[in-house]
């Protein structure tokens, strides 16, 4: 069985986390989610307390990096253990903010520690979410530009087009699987790219990452 990390940042896409961890499942994984504090604010409270309620760490939140009050020797570290657990990382949605923070190292978080501290033998599988000027934004093309130079097997280009990105991060940083977001009418009310792409495409990007994209780029 496949044991994924499932992290959820601040995008309106977290709403569809729960019907995500279902299909994750139903592959053959097991999921533990990893939220952050902008992530609740568009979870369902009941669900959220029905998960933590578990007792099995199935949903954890910062609070749960350190077990107590106050830290003591021999005491577990929470993204340590969690990298220790997982075989993939699967971050959907990914915000713009937390794009940002894991392409400068930022690790203010349980979330952003855990993939400052990330085994990349093994594979990430990013699925951004935002408004569609953000997407297009240069300022993430230059974060996602960091993220495949920092992992690239091979010199990447630099002159990728937001359409090409997916086959440049498979063919040069095979370990983190990018699956772009879609286009369509967004919850602010535009229209564009910006989306975070169908679950189902994700589940199928944790169960298939090995086999990239075979698009000359």
């Amino acid at each position: 069985m496949r044991r994924v990390v499932l992290g959820l940042t601040g995008s309106v896409a977290a709403i569809r986390s729960f019907e995500l961890v279902d299909l994750l499942e139903r592959s053959d994984s097991r999921a533990r989610i990893v939220a952050t504090s902008s992530a609740l604010y568009f979870l369902d409270p009941a669900q959220v307390s029905e998960r933590r309620g578990r007792g099995d760490s199935s949903f954890l939140i910062d609070a749960d990096e350190w077990p107590g009050a106050g830290y003591r020797r021999g005491d577990p570290v929470g993204h340590i253990e969690l990298r220790r657990w997982a075989d993939v990382l699967v971050v959907a949605p990914l915000d713009a903010n937390t794009l940002a923070k894991f392409a400068l190292g930022l690790s203010d978080n349980l979330l952003t520690c855990l993939f400052r501290a990330w085994d990349f033998t093994k594979p990430v599988v990013l699925a951004p979410a935002m408004n569609t000027l953000m997407w297009e934004s240069p300022v993430t093309r230059r974060h996602l530009q960091i993220l495949l130079e920092d992992r690239a097997e091979s010199t990447p280009p630099a002159d990728w087009t937001f359409n090409q990105v997916q086959a440049v991060f498979a063919r040069h940083a095979p370990a983190i699987v990018l699956v772009p977001p879609q286009s369509k009418r967004l919850a602010c009310g535009d229209i564009g790219t910006g989306a975070m792409a169908d679950i189902d495409e994700i589940t199928q990007a944790v169960v298939e990452w090995r086999q990239g994209v075979d698009s000359e780029v």
